[in-house]
């Protein structure tokens, strides 16, 4: 028989067997490749290392090293939270939620980390009540967890990256201490009276403290440099909170002891690309926190972290196959664990998710142009990578999608943990590997 004399369905179906050996063929020199390629280099032989590779296009899995291993994360652990955020506020941030009985107005935080952040300016909320015509009345105590996350390093409590957590965050939670004129700006002007001189300390560069369980800011005697800036995290508490409404609306908040009822209704803020992207870009610890309270606002009338990673896990994550050992929104704790398939397969979800490419890197640190990543490949017209970085001492990572010049994505996560190089070297590693990928496959 002449093979045009074969029915139609068999010929689709060699062609299709064809394209899929074809496929195995290219995975399988992919793979012997990037076996040589960790095996001669003289950085990753030193310190645990995890790899995974996936074929978009394919839907499989093209290369792994000890990717069913669990490992630190750091910061590639708001990519849970960004993906979290995607399904359950896929629209805007709600940011208060309220009820009207006669003259008053009473509302309740949701954890939005909008109200009134320095880059994203949320005011929407602000506006709503500055607007009321009803007695405010701040109704407390939804939030009952730790001023840290699960895991925390209690001696990062000054550093602006560890702002603490609560129900209703102002403006990051942070003050901000800059050169003005010779002298000090605060912000916001409320905490001036709480900078005290430190008269003992007359050497080195000037640098604020705050004491650790209370807002006192001591400052040495030494010169301020022009260009000084500091960021500090204040301390959190519900007076302090009720002084930075009143001090902001110009109008009196009193504070109020009442379980929110069912039918409360939503302020909504900003929309959530936004949120996510900031969040995104620099790495922002704060937002993220702040947005698993805002997840745990759609479940229940408790803002409780735990509460909503577990209901994130057993509603949208049962793809994964391992069990990730997650426990904060931003990567800060040790605690959390993740395997690299783990975050390879989430990636998939995202992109599933958006839908729309264009959007999806948008709101991604982008290889040589924004964000963590642009450091740490050289600028092109185009990027190659988009994803997430996420470092610690002793730990460095970097999860996303890689564009090949061939036109094909993959998606891959590349963990590496205690190692005692500098991270430098590390991440000058993982760009060689990656651009690798991106030039040959």
């Amino acid at each position: 028989m002449r093979f045009n004399q074969f029915p139609s369905v068999y010929i689709v179906f060699l062609l299709f067997l064809t394209l899929i050996l074809q496929a195995c063929s290219v995975h399988q020199r992919i793979a012997k490749q990037l076996d040589k390629t960790f095996e001669k280099s003289a950085v990753v032989s030193q310190y645990p290392v995890g790899f995974a590779l996936y074929d978009l296009e394919a839907g499989k899995m093209v290369y792994e090293k000890n990717s069913d291993k669990y490992f630190v994360p750091a910061s590639n652990t708001k990519l849970f939270t960004f993906y979290a955020g995607l399904k359950m506020i896929p629209d805007s941030i709600p940011s208060l939620r309220y009820v009207i009985k006669g003259d008053s107005l009473i509302f309740w935080g949701t954890g939005d980390p909008s109200f009134l952040q320095t880059q994203l300016k949320g005011t929407k909320a602000l506006e709503f009540l500055k607007n009321s015509k009803q007695q405010l009345f701040f109704a407390a105590g939804r939030y009952k967890g730790d001023s840290f996350g699960y895991g925390w390093a209690w001696d990062d409590y000054n550093d602006y990256y560890q702002a603490e957590i609560n129900e209703l965050p102002i403006m990051d939670n942070l003050v901000t201490v800059k050169a003005e004129n010779g002298g000090l700006r605060i912000i916001p002007a409320l905490f001036e009276n709480c900078f005290i001189l430190d008269s003992t300390i007359k050497t080195g560069n000037f640098k604020v403290k705050r004491n650790f369980d209370s807002n006192l800011f001591l400052y040495p005697r030494v010169p301020v440099g022009n260009s000084f800036r500091q960021e500090l995290p204040y301390k959190i508490n519900t007076v302090t909170t009720l002084n930075l409404l009143n001090d902001t609306l110009h109008k009196k908040v009193e504070l109020v002891q009442m379980a929110m009822p069912v039918n409360a209704k939503t302020i909504h803020n900003l929309k959530t690309d936004s949120v996510l992207k900031l969040m995104m870009l620099p790495s922002d610890n704060f937002i993220a926190e702040q947005l698993l309270l805002v997840y745990a606002n759609q479940l229940s009338a408790e803002l409780n972290s735990q509460t909503a990673i577990a209901h994130i896990e057993k509603t949208y994550l049962s793809a994964l196959p391992d069990k990730p050992v997650w426990v904060d929104g931003s990567g800060l704790s040790r605690n959390n664990l993740f395997t690299p398939r783990d975050i390879v397969i989430l990636l998939r979800l995202i992109y599933e998710e958006v839908n729309d490419q264009k959007r999806l890197f948008s709101m991604l640190p982008a290889g040589g142009k924004s964000g963590t990543l642009k450091n740490a490949y050289p600028a092109t017209d185009t990027p190659f990578v988009y994803g997430k970085t996420g470092t610690l001492s002793n730990v460095h990572n970097q999860s996303g999608y890689v564009l090949t010049k061939k036109g094909k994505i993959y998606i891959y996560s590349f963990l590496n943990n205690n190692f005692v190089l500098p991270t430098a070297t590390v991440r000058k590693e993982m760009g060689r590997i990656v651009t690798q990928i991106h030039e040959r496959y």
